[in-house]
């Protein structure tokens, strides 16, 4: 084909599937700086790939991706990409371009329990299915924690063993001086727990990836992680 020839629809479909990427990254995507950088990194790698995972965040990545090493399995090689949308209210945007009438990929996702309805709605709205509970997100590869990542890593590792791990990691200290501010002392330990990660974007991905090594080595892998990736590799 020459320059001057016109475009074939096969020709016309890709630059369009590439072009929507670009779009999606400028219109209302959450987070920060990082966040887009990383959605627009897994976005160049998902048109090659023949699994994506939706995910709300980048710890929610992280999490996913050790959860993959500690069992030797190679995302890369089974060409399965894991997305952070930048937030929930981004993947009926994500779903419709990936989706039936999209990519055409195996599509699987990950979210917090307050953002259930919202996956759910834009399941129904890119026409991947139609799921009315839980149950049948999850036949569609779409898994919800129980309350969001850091609940579900703290609860597999306990609050001992998370810490033990700030203990070896430097950051007890830290985490004891934060327990005794007025705004969090009495409070529940699994609580001030959930919030010290929170508290930092550094330390919240960091420990995701020591949470979820943590809790591999315990045995005690969270199910949503282990099930959304079980629902992508290739059978």
């Amino acid at each position: 084909m020459t320059r001057d020839d016109p475009p074939t629809s096969a020709t016309t479909d890709a630059a369009e599937r590439r072009a929507v990427p670009r779009q999606t990254l400028d219109g209302p995507l959450g987070g920060n700086v990082a966040s887009r950088q990383a959605t627009a990194r897994a976005l160049a790698q998902a048109e090659s790939a023949a699994a994506v995972v939706l995910v709300e965040g980048i710890s929610d990545q992280i999490a996913l991706e050790t959860t993959a090493g500690v069992y030797g399995r190679s995302l890369p090689a089974a060409r399965i990409v894991i997305v952070p949308i930048g937030g929930a209210h981004a993947v009926g945007r994500f779903l419709t371009w990936l989706g039936p009438r999209g990519a055409g990929v195996r599509l699987a996702g990950l979210c917090d329990l307050a953002e259930e309805e919202i996956f759910r709605r834009g399941l129904e709205a890119a026409r991947v299915g139609s799921p009315r509970t839980r149950t049948d997100m999850e036949h569609l590869g779409f898994h919800v924690c129980h309350r969001d990542l850091e609940d579900e890593l703290i609860r597999a590792v306990g609050i001992a063993g998370v810490e033990a791990l700030f203990d070896r990691q430097g950051d007890l200290r830290s985490f004891r001086s934060f327990q005794s501010q007025p705004a969090w002392r009495g409070r529940d330990v699994d609580g001030q727990i959930w919030r010290f990660l929170r508290s930092s974007s550094r330390r919240n991905l960091r420990y995701a990836r020591l949470l979820v090594e943590a809790a591999a080595e315990r045995g005690t892998l969270p199910r949503p992680l282990d099930a959304v990736l079980g629902s992508v590799w290739a059978k």
